[in-house]
């Protein structure tokens, strides 16, 4: 399955880590860190021309990471997942 995250980008979703609410999961200093080194090493997507609202935090076959900036919500994005729909069944 393909997760749609904005503009003409689209991750699977077995390769997907984390969805994050860019409000509150940059109050962390690690988790500012951590964008900000992955910034520095080229594996920020941004796929927004708005203001960002969440972040997705994907590792692909070969064990590369990216992070990608969206301007659609987390709620909305782990609703599209069908991760919400996995966590209620546990």
């Amino acid at each position: 399955m393909y997760l749609h995250l904005g503009q003409d980008t689209v991750v699977r979703t077995s390769e997907i880590i984390g969805i994050f609410d860019m409000d509150n999961a940059t109050v962390g200093k690690s988790t500012r860190q951590f964008l900000a080194q992955a910034e520095k090493r080229g594996q920020v997507v941004n796929v927004t021309g708005e203001l960002p609202k969440t972040f997705v935090v994907c590792r692909d076959k070969r064990g590369e990471v990216r992070v990608y900036i969206s301007q659609i919500s987390s709620a909305t994005l782990r609703k599209r997942t069908g991760f919400i729909d996995q966590i209620a069944n546990i």
